[in-house]
C-alpha cells in the first residue's frame, strides 16, 4: 500500500508560477512510475505528466514547455513545477503511482490549483 499526500496548490494570477510536490509513504518508491493528472469542474480526469523511474518524461500537448515534473527518489517526492499558468489550468491536480511491475496504482486526494486575476 502506497499512500499520496500532495502539496502546493493555491490561487495564482494568469502567467504565474506553482510548485507542486506529492510524497509517497514506503520504501519502494523508486520502482513506481508517478504521474500528475488533473480534473476541472465537469471535465473528466486528464493527464499531465509522468515521469518513469529512470526520470523519462512525458506530458501532455496543452502544458508541454509550461511545465515540469521531477523526482527525488530519496525523499520519496514527486515535484510538478508550473510556469505561465492559464485559467485553463484551474483543476484539481491528483498524484498518481503505478508499480512498474505489477501495475497497482495509487491516488493522492488531490490539490486545488486556481488560476484567476
Amino acid at each position: 500500500q502506497v499512500q499520496l499526500v500532495e502539496s502546493g496548490g493555491g490561487l495564482v494570477q494568469p502567467g504565474g508560477s506553482l510548485r507542486l510536490a506529492c510524497v509517497a509513504s514506503g520504501r519502494t518508491f523508486s520502482l513506481y512510475v508517478m504521474g500528475w493528472y488533473r480534473q476541472a469542474p465537469g471535465k473528466q480526469r486528464e493527464l499531465v505528466a509522468t515521469i518513469s523511474s529512470g526520470g523519462s518524461t512525458n506530458y501532455a500537448d496543452s502544458v508541454v514547455c509550461r511545465f515540469t515534473i521531477s523526482r527525488d527518489n530519496a525523499e520519496n517526492t514527486v515535484y510538478l513545477q508550473m510556469n505561465s499558468l492559464k485559467s485553463e489550468d484551474t483543476a484539481v491536480y491528483y498524484c498518481k503511482a503505478e508499480h512498474t511491475w505489477s501495475r497497482s496504482s495509487y491516488w493522492g486526494q488531490g490539490t486545488q490549483v486556481t488560476v484567476s486575476s
